[in-house]
């Protein structure tokens, strides 16, 4: 897949093309005539990641949450997870491929994986909307927790929506109160969970698998009420100025650290999770078993406990 460079990577982007141009040249040339001219600029770019990813604002960090080439939910599946089997439809109305979920083992724990896929190109972009999940894609959110609690499985969700699907079949099939049905069944589980937001986690379209025991982020990744341009809609009335919003909103892991709405904030390579999707996936998963192996000693009243108190913590 070719690169994908957003507009403050540009400069890195130009002097990796001319690396390699450089480096064809030099096939082509012989060895040893300008490879160290080519070594000078991969050194060069390497400086140039490191220091234009050591100093992000709000803006560039949700520019990397939204890359389309940052790993996505059957990616984690893929890298985490064994023997997944996927289950679907919510047995009321459909199957929503936006939210997607199953059962699998987790470092040999059997678990219940949950979270919304984006696509990678456009055929499956369209096929899970986006991640923007219909009513359907959150009850069958909760029959899968409910499946957890009566197998006695953790629950392990992903996120990564911009939002729940705001169309008129959502409104007509109740959207808001399917939300609010995940949102209150993560809080009433009798089982740990352990969330991962691993992109942008907007909106109540995040929060419906969100309410766990432990709420984990990736360093560029993005958590809110709302989407910086939605908000620079509403409040602003002018969704162009949606880079001032996202500055204003307190959305980067590192703010959301500071408010305690999240627990902890998983590193990504330099370069952000889209440089390498492998070591980052890697990361999630070491963070993730360190956070669940803890929870597994609590009792069911103790994770009800601690999630309820977790959460009403919040803002005091």
């Amino acid at each position: 897949m070719a690169a994908h460079y957003l507009d403050f990577e540009r400069p890195i982007g130009e002097l990796e093309t001319k690396i390699e141009e450089l480096s064809k040249l030099s096939d082509s040339a012989g060895p040893g005539g300008i490879d160290a001219e080519i070594e000078s600029l991969r050194k060069r770019v390497v400086a140039m990641r490191k220091d234009t990813y050591a100093h992000l604002d709000a803006w560039q960090k949700t520019q990397i949450a939204r890359h389309p080439q940052r790993p996505h939910f059957v990616d984690y599946v893929a890298g985490l997870i064994d023997e997944f089997v996927e289950l679907r439809g919510d047995r009321k109305f459909g199957d929503d491929q936006a939210m997607m979920g199953g059962l699998g083992r987790f470092r040999g724990q059997a678990v219940v994986v949950i979270g919304q896929e984006k696509g990678h190109d456009t055929t499956t972009r369209i096929k899970h909307n986006f991640g923007a999940a219909r009513p359907e894609g959150y009850r069958k959110a909760v029959r899968l927790m409910d499946l957890a609690e009566q197998f006695g499985l953790p629950v392990l969700s992903f996120v990564d929506t911009g939002g729940a699907y705001p169309g008129l079949v959502s409104e007509e099939r109740g959207v808001a109160e399917a939300i609010a049905r995940g949102t209150e069944r993560c809080l009433t589980l009798t089982t740990p969970m352990v969330c991962a937001i691993t992109g942008e986690g907007m909106s109540g379209g995040a929060m419906g698998i969100a309410a766990a025991n432990k709420v984990l982020i990736l360093e560029h990744s993005i958590y809110s009420v709302i989407t910086p341009e939605g908000c620079a809609s509403i409040l602003l009335r002018d969704g162009a100025k949606a880079e001032g919003a996202a500055k204003a909103m307190k959305i980067t892991a590192q703010d959301l650290i500071g408010f305690k709405i999240v627990d902890r904030i998983i590193p990504e390579p330099v370069g952000g999770a889209h440089a390498d999707p492998a070591a980052t996936i890697q990361s999630v998963g070491d963070a993730v078993e360190e956070e669940l192996k803890q929870l597994l000693k609590l009792k069911p009243a103790e994770l009800k406990a601690q999630r309820a108190a977790r959460f009403l913590a919040i803002g005091r």
